[in-house]
């Protein structure tokens, strides 16, 4: 079954601000780095429930990306009726958890391929 990814506004403000921090325009692996986020994002159109729980909430799921120190956290929820997944949160690992006002109830937003 495939499952429409969709980005919140919130989660978008998230991977603007991250191109930005890792500063992707001026170096060619950060782009990359980039782009490979993108696509594991993409990703979760099919199997969804691959990913655990995030210990916030039983209700969201979050997809690791990258090797430590530099893990982010993709937070999502899976919307088993709509068939969709909503990408609420893209938070560096190593920061503290999430709280339900800070998941994104933003209105959702299809993430673009290019």
């Amino acid at each position: 079954m495939v499952y429409l990814v969709n980005i919140t506004a919130r989660a978008e403000r998230d991977f603007a601000s991250l191109y930005e921090e890792i500063h992707a325009a001026d170096s060619e692996a950060a782009l990359k780095w980039y782009r490979g986020l993108k696509k594991a994002m993409l990703t979760l159109e099919k199997m969804p429930d691959r990913c655990s729980a995030t210990p916030e909430s039983p209700q969201f799921r979050h997809l690791l990306y990258g090797r430590k120190p530099h893990v982010y956290r993709v937070i999502y929820r899976v919307l088993y009726a709509e068939k969709r997944v909503d990408v609420l949160h893209i938070r560096h690992g190593a920061r503290r958890g999430i709280t339900a006002s800070k998941a994104g109830h933003d209105k959702p937003k299809s993430i673009p391929l290019e």
